[in-house]
């Protein structure tokens, strides 16, 4: 794509939903204002090369101001099996709006309705409703019109998710699972905490194999989802590894940092569901890594782009000040810099792994096209989706 293309690429948000077990079942996009027209950027988006199967086997949530602006364009770059459509509840009684939606229900595509719009919703072919948490929710008998699932969004706390699960919904996003895990944090006890620091230590400044083996030894939940990890369907070994000492040895130096990083959050969970944060440290680690790649970076830099983002949500996991981890860990100065005061070049890199909507502004403060951006996400989301399936 040539330079003034690459300039008219539209700007995207992509925000994970997940289901009562924590794990992603859909991928929101969300289309700024300032893109102009939503369909055409839509289009480009979803017509960018590879991207469903980047983002298998997840479905996709595609937002419409109005399903009767949907184009035949848009519709040719679009799996019906893998798509979900959100409309305006204000629009389901109009007659021409409510036909354009029976109509993409009836060529396979699932209708969301965004809102409560009474027998109006089940008349334009929808399947479920979505809700914004934050406002008003529905009462139960509503969504018992339609066979669901039904989604809640904006959902901020552990008390807001239980009551959007006991009305009916069952699919959910917002901020409740980083109140979750900083309560999980919080109530760490000390010696489960000083141990994951230890390890962070070591990983943080490259320590000898058998170091990280001994410190191992003495965390069976890590031990567990390390040695699950490289028997999993990622490494097709054919014969079973039943060591750390093999385990090190499969993934190599490089690889075993890595995939420790992003174990310690799964190490949290104790309840045999999926740690929340789990997915993000992964998309945000991964984007950061791609974004330095592109940017020319060396092996090294790559390296520390994708601990910054790893590392970014320690505090939530372990319920304690950036400050204070970091100061425990001896990074080097340009992660520690980034980590806490979103400063330097990774410090850019990770604030802009942060955002959900990404701005035109943002992108230009960290010298990243709106095409790169949108790469980087894909490569991002894809890698995040296949480490949450593979441990």
């Amino acid at each position: 794509m040539s330079a003034s293309e690459s300039s008219l690429f539209p700007l995207v948000g992509v925000q994970a939903v997940a289901n009562a077990q924590n794990e992603w079942v859909a991928l929101t996009l969300h289309v700024p204002h300032e893109a102009g027209d939503a369909v055409a950027a839509l289009t480009t988006l979803l017509g960018y090369p590879d991207v469903f199967a980047a983002l298998a086997p997840l479905d996709c949530i595609v937002p419409l101001a109005d399903p009767r602006r949907v184009s035949a364009a848009l519709l040719s770059v679009l799996p019906a099996q893998r798509i979900l459509f959100l409309v305006p509840a204000a629009l389901c009684g109009e007659p021409g709006a409510q036909q354009a939606c029976a109509r993409l229900a009836d060529a396979g595509y699932r209708i969301v309705v965004d809102g409560g719009s009474g027998i109006a919703a089940a008349q334009a072919g929808a399947a479920a409703l979505s809700f914004d948490a934050a406002a008003a929710l529905p009462q139960a008998f509503q969504l018992m019109s339609l066979p669901g699932p039904h989604w809640a969004r904006n959902v901020g706390d552990a008390a807001c998710l239980a009551q959007c699960r006991s009305l009916g919904f069952s699919w959910f996003s917002g901020e409740h699972a980083l109140h979750a895990a900083r309560a999980a944090g919080a109530n760490d006890d000390g010696t489960s905490r000083k141990r994951l620091l230890a390890l962070l230590g070591l990983l943080a400044r490259d320590a000898d194999s058998r170091e990280l083996e001994t410190l191992l030894r003495q965390d069976p939940a890590l031990s567990y989802h390390l040695l699950k990890l490289v028997n999993s369907a990622a490494f097709g070994m054919s014969n079973p590894i039943s060591n750390f000492g093999q385990a090190i040895h499969v993934l190599g130096r490089r690889q075993l940092q890595r995939w420790l990083q992003l174990l310690l959050y799964a190490r949290q969970q104790d309840d045999g569901g999926v740690n929340a944060l789990l997915p993000l440290a992964a998309v945000r680690a991964a984007q950061m890594e791609m974004l330095c790649k592109i940017g020319g970076g060396d092996r090294d830099r790559q390296d520390a782009a994708f601990m910054a983002g790893v590392f970014s949500l320690l505090d939530v996991l372990l319920g304690m000040p950036m400050i204070d981890i970091v100061g425990a860990l001896g990074l080097d100065p340009a992660i520690e810099q980034a980590l806490t005061q979103r400063a330097g070049p990774l410090g850019a890199m990770l604030a802009l792994a942060e955002l959900q909507t990404v701005t035109a502004g943002a992108l230009e403060a960290a010298g990243i096209g709106p095409e790169t951006y949108w790469r980087s996400l894909l490569q991002a989301y894809h890698w995040a989706i296949q480490v949450s399936r593979n441990l």
